[in-house]
């Protein structure tokens, strides 16, 4: 199997365990937190900087203008006058290609589908669920109040929408973005993780 999977979700859909048993299934590195700490370690900028780059994008219109205001206004950041937040963004795409190249592998978020789009094999899946079965996930697994969990997963799905929406100038969740998209309440999550790789088979 010579793909590297990138995987896209919805907050509570799982997503990253989706991914995380696909890789164990697939035999191949899997990669989330794991790209934080190698871009840290690689760049220089600490992990909390990549771990709070996306929750900055709480609106997509004032995000934008942050971003633009930052990358054309402070002379002093040098490179190429980008904001700190640009910065850490290359930072983790050019690990992302590292891994990439490196061999197969799955990996999860930070805009990788994008970062590889001119990459061949690789196949991006977008992981989806209903409401009610995100809530009830996010209340067991992520430990949210029940009476937060709403209003949580729908500010995170924001966040990463927005994230996504400027850095790749591509709309999120969009269904001409990903190869395969998935509602994992329907089937579970190794219902997923087998349909993945029922279909990663079926490629030629």
């Amino acid at each position: 199997m010579n793909k590297v999977i990138t995987i896209s979700r919805q907050f509570g859909s799982g997503g990253r365990e989706i991914g995380n048993k696909l890789a164990d299934t697939l035999g191949i590195p899997f990669y989330d937190q794991e790209l934080i700490e190698r871009a840290a370690k690689e760049s220089g900028f600490s992990t909390a900087a990549f771990e709070n780059a996306e929750k900055k994008a709480t609106n997509s219109l004032l995000y934008s203008i942050a971003m633009g205001m930052n990358a054309y206004g402070n002379q002093e950041l040098g490179f190429a006058h980008l904001s700190l937040d640009d910065r850490i963004y290359l930072a983790q795409s050019d690990v992302i290609r590292k891994v990439a190249q490196e061999g197969p592998c799955v990996i999860v978020g930070r805009c990788a589908d994008y970062v590889l789009k001119d990459m061949p094999n690789v196949i991006n899946i977008f992981i989806w669920a209903g409401l009610e079965y995100r809530i009830k996930r996010a209340i067991e697994i992520e430990n949210l109040p029940k009476a937060k969990a709403e209003d949580e997963i729908l500010k995170i799905d924001k966040r990463r929408a927005n994230y996504y929406n400027y850095h790749a100038n591509e709309k999120w969740g969009k269904a001409e973005n990903y190869h395969l998209s998935i509602r994992s309440d329907y089937i579970g999550i190794d219902g997923c993780v087998d349909c993945i790789k029922t279909y990663i088979e079926h490629i030629k």
